[in-house]
């Protein structure tokens, strides 16, 4: 993530920090969870972040974003959470970060609490994008912010699941709020949306 995006990032988590809890899918080894979770401090809040810590099809062997420095020797698996947990201890930020592991799907069936703001950038492919917008986008607040990563306009500059999602989050009602780099941030209308 671009400082930027980063920073935007945090600022958004500030607006909504104030509307309730932060939630970020998609951890890999925390850098956003650093900017997200600074921001629930200053806010009086908390960030969630959730990931199974496998690492996203973009992630694995053979792929562009492959880094063979997270792949665990004993399994031959990826497994970044060694690696976001030192993360957050270095930031200083295990008392704002709560680390979940598991599917985001999965954790988001037993969630019941209302999101200030809702981070996607969990795994880039259609289904998987789709999905985690479907699992968590009811659980934003009225007035509380939905934030996408990667979303990228021009098919040359990156892949565009996260932009047609975007795109269906806009048609369902989110409003655009502000563009940095491909982070999108969007607001949750007043009225609200249907939970699950």
């Amino acid at each position: 993530m671009p400082d930027d995006e980063g920073l935007a990032l945090h600022d958004a988590g500030l607006v909504g920090g104030r509307v309730g809890p932060l939630l970020e899918v998609g951890t890999y080894c925390g850098k956003s969870a650093v900017y997200l979770g600074a921001a629930a401090r200053a806010a009086g809040s908390v960030c969630f972040t959730v990931d199974h810590h496998r690492g996203s099809e973009e992630n694995q062997a053979g792929w562009a974003h492959h880094d063979p420095r997270i792949v665990d020797p004993r399994t031959g698996r990826i497994d970044t959470l060694g690696w976001f947990r030192r993360t957050i201890e270095a930031a200083g930020l295990e008392d704002a970060v709560v680390g979940v592991i598991g599917d985001s799907p999965t954790v988001a069936r037993y969630w019941r609490t209302p999101l200030g703001l809702c981070f996607i950038d969990g795994g880039h492919a259609e289904a998987v994008a789709r999905a985690d917008y479907e699992a968590w986008s009811p659980w934003v607040a009225p007035g509380g912010l939905l934030v996408f990563h990667d979303v990228f306009e021009d098919p040359a500059a990156g892949g565009q699941a996260p932009f047609r999602v975007w795109r269906t989050a806009v048609a369902e009602g989110f409003v655009p709020v502000s563009t940095t780099g491909s982070l999108r941030v969007l607001r949750c209308p007043e009225a609200g949306r249907a939970r699950p």
